[in-house]
Order: C-alpha cells, then sequence, then structure tokens
C-alpha cells in the first residue's frame, strides 16, 4: 500500500511507473511456538530396552504381598504371588517433509531458509506429539485420581466431574484446589519429590492475582508478580500449558483436563528419530523429511491425577 495521496496527485510507486521499490527484508518474521512439557513430566526408564529392535516392552511389576495377623502355634498361609505386565508399545509415528528446488535456492535472497523450515518442523513435531499425549493420557489415571469423590482414603474430595460439573476456579479458590491435588496423590502414597502439575495460562493467571503476591507463600524472595515465575506450590512444580485438553462441562463452559502427577505414572520411549536431507530424484532440489517412532503408556495410574476446572 503506497502512502496516502492527495486527489488527482501522480503517484510514482504506481505499477506503471515502478519508481518506488518494495523491500523484502532478509530477516523472517519471528514464529511463536506453544510450550511443550512432555519430557519434563514423563519418565524414559524403558527406551533402551527397545531402541534398537522389537515394537513391544513388557514391563514387569512387583506383586502385592499379604500382610496377616499372626497367632503363636497357627498354621501359616502361604501365598502365591503373581502380578500382570505393563505393555508399552510402539505404535505412534509423525514425519514431516518439503521439497526444494535449485531455481529457488539461486534465486532467493535468504540463503538458509531451509534452516528455519527444519527448524520449525521440528518444533511442530514437539508441539504436535506433547498434544497427542496430553489429549490421551488423562483418561488413564487412576479413578481415585479425579471426580467429584476423589481421594483413595476420604472419597470426599471434589476435582470435577468429566463432562457433568467442572470446578470453577477463583483466585481466591486456586490454591485450595491445588492443595486437594497434592492430598489426592498422598493418598496413593506418592512421593512428594518431583510432583508435577501441568496448568493453562488463565490457571496461572489466577495464582499470580492470588495470595502468591506474597513472595513468601512460595518460598522466594520475589513476589511471582515482579519475576513471573510460578515455581513450585505444595511440592508440585508449575507447568504452563497451551495444550491441554479442552472440552465443554454439562453447563457448557469451556473447561481444561489440567494434569497433576509424579513422573512414575507415564514412561515414553522413542525408538527411532530420523532428520535427513538428500537430493530429488525427480527435479533439480532437495527433500528434506523427519521421523519419530515413538511410543507411552500410563505405567502407574495411582500417580496420576485430573483436576477437571474452568475460569471461574
Amino acid at each position: 500500500m503506497s502512502f496516502p495521496l492527495a486527489a488527482g496527485f501522480r503517484d510514482i510507486a504506481s505499477t506503471s511507473m515502478r519508481y518506488v521499490p518494495a523491500i523484502y527484508s532478509a530477516k523472517l518474521l519471528m514464529k511463536f511456538y506453544d510450550n511443550t512439557v512432555f519430557a519434563a513430566i514423563a519418565n524414559t526408564e524403558y527406551e533402551g530396552e527397545i531402541k534398537e529392535q522389537g515394537d513391544t516392552v513388557y514391563i514387569r511389576t512387583t506383586p502385592d504381598i499379604t500382610v496377616r495377623t499372626y497367632n503363636k502355634g497357627q498354621t501359616l498361609v502361604h501365598e502365591t504371588p503373581s502380578s500382570t505386565p505393563v505393555t508399552l508399545s510402539i505404535d505412534h509415528g509423525r514425519y514431516w517433509a518439503f521439497v526444494t528446488d535449485k531455481v529457488d535456492d539461486k534465486q532467493t535472497d535468504i540463503k538458509k531458509y531451509t534452516d528455519k523450515w527444519t527448524a520449525d518442523a521440528a518444533e511442530q513435531l514437539k508441539i504436535n506429539i506433547d498434544t497427542h499425549i496430553l489429549g490421551d493420557v488423562y483418561s488413564d489415571a487412576s479413578a481415585y485420581n479425579y471426580g467429584a469423590t476423589a481421594g483413595k482414603k476420604t472419597g470426599d474430595i471434589d476435582l470435577g466431574t468429566d463432562g457433568g460439573t467442572a470446578i470453577s476456579l477463583t483466585k481466591s479458590t486456586v490454591l485450595e484446589y491445588i492443595v486437594d491435588c497434592g492430598i489426592v496423590l498422598d493418598e496413593q502414597s506418592v512421593p512428594e519429590s518431583g510432583r508435577w502439575m501441568v496448568i493453562p495460562p488463565w490457571m496461572a493467571g489466577l495464582i499470580k492475582k492470588g495470595d502468591l503476591k506474597d513472595a513468601s507463600l512460595a518460598g522466594d524472595g520475589t513476589s511471582i508478580m515482579r519475576n513471573g515465575r510460578l515455581g513450585m506450590i505444595d511440592r508440585f512444580t508449575l507447568y504452563v500449558s497451551n495444550l491441554l485438553t479442552e472440552t465443554a462441562d454439562g453447563s457448557a463452559k469451556d473447561t481444561t483436563h489440567i494434569l497433576f502427577g509424579h513422573p512414575s505414572a507415564i514412561t515414553f520411549a522413542s525408538q527411532l528419530t530420523e532428520n535427513e536431507s538428500l537430493p530429488n530424484p525427480f527435479g533439480f532440489g532437495r527433500l528434506f523429511r523427519g521421523l519419530q517412532i515413538f511410543g507411552f503408556k500410563v505405567v502407574k495410574p495411582e500417580a496420576l491425577g485430573v483436576l477437571y476446572a474452568h475460569n471461574g
């Protein structure tokens, strides 16, 4: 669009004169990406066993041994312990691919544009995998760790009902529900060290507006209103993500499946990650492509929970 002109005045930037050139920046516009969190909240303990061959890992488990009351002189009951292995299948694949032409390579002023494109493809691959996993694992959480009657021992902790009544979080209640999530894991005897929670940006905003404006409550010397770091709350390390699953509750309110747990809950194994560039056999240029083959599994459902909530 050329500079505004008075009526009837000639335009030297017009297509008929072209006295004013259009300048194309050699710098590409910065692109924003969604944060990915899966590498921080899962474990890769079994990845080495599937790296070279095979498509399935059978993870053997330890049986529960019964402890009984003993009376002097009684006949002992000897049980035969047994357990069922957990199956981790390498059954997911994602790829990206694009083609370039030598004529374009020669004529463009952005000589390293393929570096930008491949970097973007790698980010998009991470986002795609993160979205897929976060949208899948919440349904495998222990039945004690979600819903209106959560809590293995108490059974009276309301974390919202999927598709039904969601929890309405406000700046004055958000900390209470984070504590409730901690209690749910406590009742499952989940280790305190390493606990995490993945929250949507709107929930992060409620935390910053709430009582944690007082730095001492977060165990920090600087208020989170100043440094923007959520850090750790009630033993949870908080990660903010736009990739959590969103649905509508019974009142048609936009609701988020907020995940919390421990790294032992979910295992991830990447068997093949391939990135390559090769000559295009059907033209003058190159083929660029990337592939990732992976699997994931909730191996300890008792260490994974879901808070079904919306912005109140």
